[in-house]
């Protein structure tokens, strides 16, 4: 699908800015460019920018409910009371359970986790949960990525004598659950001023209140900083504010001194002999423990997270690895069908949104599908499945700005459950009401949706030479990362190149694309993915127009800049 480029044209005081700042810290003007795009406007500010502080995060117990929270937990420690944590199969919950596990193991060994089987259970608390819970013996749980709507459950638990703190990031209902305390920054009634944490983040908010009000090291607490960032990176929360300032930390303590089970994930990706980056822990650390929780069981995931012995981790690594080539080779074939059948449907080119099910799909990768789906029609998309006839349950993906969970909290009267964010939710209904949903869906989306959120648009920083890529320009784009939401990573485009040698088809089915390009000056290679059906016209010597972000590469201990092109205008 051809995408419009957007490419950001700076007002003049932005000019002004761009200038002087070339001058003063003697960078080329697209490198000052590039810092005036994140709203680095004088050399101070970038030198600002440029060293986060942990001191910048912001106190705790700004956080509603925080005080009761920390005094539940401090009483459950004393008394010895027994305490289960509880998290979602997903990476954002699995991370925070491991942080939570890995920080409550310090200070009681009463303690035990537990992760829903996505198969029986589905999201959220279950009931199976809080029954395995009081068998246990268990007499608070900690949720974790979930809880905020679980209003049952936390009554449910309530009648067995066991207490409940919500550590939640999702979108409340207007009430929320009766409990010792609800941590959730998006509630009406909590002043927390940074609204856009990770569910391990109101984790992990919770154990630095409580190392706060008991002076414990912070040297603790950093050391758990590389769950954080993996959760930050893989639930695509905005990376601005306290978010880069945890990956920015985490991150460095992953490429210095990662816990076990993660040192397990950089050698089965192969990774040993880079520098751990934004880019790896979204496409080599997230789809192998979101493998775990689709595949098998979430459980595995957190073993693996929370291992200490480096053998042990390392089998549970190449386990979840082995479930990451099976979750691709279903997704490959959900996606295929999937696309059959919307090209098959003479309905299908006039609808504003796409629902579709099929009984034979994974659950596992149906969230996947759903974006494999919104890439190639660009329009809201859900994709669901079944697994008794019964009930469908399946992922939602958004485009551009496009407000889905609202849109699907219009149908609630249909649904059994519904939970998630912005652009991404999941959601179960009974089979006899699927048609009804989708005409719903349909009509909410078609009178809602307007055409700029209809048309795929990638927002360019900057043209540039292929000249100008030097590796003082790269260090300049490397000063401004964490890259994510909010603070997204810088997308170039260089207009009329040429294969200068190499460019050819790779991947299995020849389905992506290795450029070699020229601008008949400077030469420069790169990998454009799912662009493989382009080699041809490139080969043919035919100019092109590419966008496209930067990373380096190193390869028999040779390190160079590649392009990680993003679209191609033939």
């Amino acid at each position: 699908m051809m995408h419009q480029w957007n490419i950001w044209q700076p007002d003049e005081r932005q000019l002004q800015a761009i200038t002087a700042l070339s001058e003063q810290l003697d960078i080329s003007l697209p490198a000052a460019r590039m810092l005036v795009h994140h709203n680095i406007l004088t050399a101070e500010q970038a030198r600002t920018y440029i060293r986060p502080s942990l001191d910048e995060l912001h106190d705790p117990f700004l956080m509603k409910d925080m005080d009761k929270a920390v005094a539940r937990l401090d009483m459950a420690i004393r008394n010895h009371e027994r305490i289960m944590v509880y998290g979602d199969y997903d990476v954002d919950g699995t991370t925070a359970t491991a942080l939570m596990y890995t920080f409550l193991q310090t200070l009681t060994d009463n303690l035990t986790y537990y992760i829903p089987e996505r198969e029986t259970e589905g999201y959220g608390i279950s009931y199976q949960g809080v029954d395995t819970a009081q068998q246990d013996g268990c007499t608070l749980i900690i949720a974790l990525d979930c809880g905020i709507k679980e209003h049952d459950k936390a009554r449910y638990a309530a009648q067995r004598g066991i207490s409940m703190i919500i550590c939640d990031h999702h979108t409340p209902d207007d009430t929320i659950p009766q409990c010792d305390a609800v941590l959730n920054m998006k509630r009406a009634d909590c002043p927390y001023p940074f609204k856009d944490l990770s569910g391990c983040g109101v984790g992990f908010k919770l154990v630095q209140a409580y190392a706060m009000t008991h002076q414990i090291d912070k040297e603790r607490w950093i050391a758990l900083l590389p769950y954080l960032a993996m959760s930050i990176v893989s639930d695509v929360v905005s990376m601005v504010d306290e978010n880069r300032i945890l990956t920015h930390f985490g991150l460095k303590q992953i490429n210095s001194a990662p816990p076990v089970g993660i040192q397990a994930i950089i050698e089965v990706a192969k990774l040993q002999s880079k520098q751990i980056s934004v880019h790896d822990l979204l496409f080599q650390f997230g789809p192998r423990i979101n493998s775990s929780g689709r595949m098998r069981s979430g459980k595995e995931a957190v073993q693996l997270l929370i291992a200490t012995d480096l053998q042990q981790a390392r089998q549970l690594a190449n386990n979840i690895n082995d479930y990451n080539g099976e979750r691709r080779q279903y997704e490959q074939q959900a996606t295929q069908q999937a696309l059959e059948m919307l090209a098959a449907d003479p309905m299908n080119d006039s609808r504003h949104s796409t629902v579709i099910y099929s009984p034979g799909w994974h659950k596992g990768v149906v969230g996947i599908v759903a974006s494999r789906l919104t890439e190639n029609y660009y329009r809201p998309t859900i994709v669901l499945t079944s697994e008794d006839g019964e009930t469908v349950s399946g992922s939602a993906r958004s485009v551009s700005d496009f407000d889905i969970y609202s849109a699907i909290d219009s149908c609630r009267d249909l649904l059994t459950a519904f939970g998630g964010h912005l652009f991404a939710a999941g959601l179960s209904m009974p089979y006899n009401r699927l048609e009804e949903f989708k005409r719903r869906f349909e009509e909410y989306v078609a009178a809602h949706i307007s055409p700029r959120q209809t048309v795929p648009v990638i927002d360019v920083e900057q043209e540039i030479e292929l000249s100008d890529i030097t590796n003082r320009f790269y260090q300049i784009l490397r000063c401004i990362e964490p890259f994510g939401p909010g603070n997204p990573q810088p997308l170039f485009v260089t207009r009329n190149v040429i294969n200068n040698r190499y460019t050819k088809r790779c991947g299995e089915n020849g389905e992506h694309l290795h450029l070699d390009l020229t601008d008949r000056q400077v030469a420069i290679s790169g990998i454009a993915f799912r662009q493989g059906d382009k080699a041809l016209h490139i080969q043919n010597g035919n100019p092109v127009d590419v966008c496209y972000e930067l990373n380096q590469e190193t390869f028999r201990n040779v390190t160079s800049i590649k392009m990680m092109v993003k679209d191609i205008h033939l």
